[in-house]
């Protein structure tokens, strides 16, 4: 019996992967417009990264970093997105896999409360999911933090290590850049949505199946533009 249902997952998966690929490949032909757009939301997610953890003594640390399953970011996020329940902002989502990173998949931020940072014209936050039991709240149709998902501010920098090894056991770690400061901030309210529009678009597929465990997508697979975003990942965290 056991190895029937190992079986059948693997099946499953295999089936998720050929779809997604085929997806992928007709997307790239079919949407350009939507592609070019995505390219620019990797872009621009990769270049907010590469800014926060160009500056060492104020980035993520390293072992956070490291132990992350998904990293989340989400660009210049519009207050007024939280305040009147619009479409704050916009960002990608890519998921750890043996190889590196994961297609990133597009979703929605929106709703609740960023706290003191709230009178912020433009703030980007990254989310950290560090285990199976926290990305699996990105699997649903929509998912709200403080809701069925707790998120708890990050430390930063290299003298953060004894907090660090206390939130080594956090679902989700959070944390937001305004005006140049970068600090971890709680979150509560805050809606992620996928924008299955845009996923569809680009890979003929939805989120949720970008990222399930054991569909990953190489690199080679998705729309160039959007490479950027997993490969700007992999270059200030891989594990070997």
């Amino acid at each position: 019996m056991k190895r029937a249902s190992e079986f059948s997952r693997a099946v499953c998966s295999a089936i998720v992967s050929v779809a997604i690929l085929a997806g992928a490949a007709h997307a790239q032909k079919a949407n350009p417009k939507k592609i070019a757009e995505a390219s620019r939301d990797a872009q621009k997610a990769a270049d907010a990264f590469t800014e926060i953890m160009n500056v060492p003594d104020r980035a993520i640390p390293q072992k956070l970093l490291d132990k992350a399953e998904a990293i989340a970011v989400f660009p210049d996020v519009i207050k007024a997105g939280f305040i009147v329940g619009g479409r704050g902002g916009h960002g990608l989502i890519s998921r750890r896999i043996k190889s590196g990173w994961g297609a990133p998949a597009f979703f929605d931020l929106g709703g609740g409360s960023i706290g003191l940072q709230i009178g912020a014209a433009k703030t980007d936050f990254v989310l950290l999911f560090m285990n199976d039991e926290a990305l699996g709240g990105l699997l649903k149709d929509k998912f709200e933090i403080g809701g069925e998902g707790s998120a708890v501010a990050g430390p930063v920098g290299r003298s953060a290590s004894a907090s660090t090894d206390v939130l080594l056991k956090a679902g989700i770690i959070s944390y937001s850049r305004s005006k140049g400061l970068f600090a971890g901030l709680e979150i509560k309210g805050v809606v992620i949505k996928p924008d299955d529009d845009e996923n569809m678009a680009v890979y003929g597929t939805r989120a949720h199946e970008l990222l399930l465990p054991g569909s990953a997508m190489s690199l080679a697979k998705m729309p160039a533009g959007v490479r950027i975003f997993p490969r700007t990942l992999a270059r200030y965290s891989s594990r070997h």
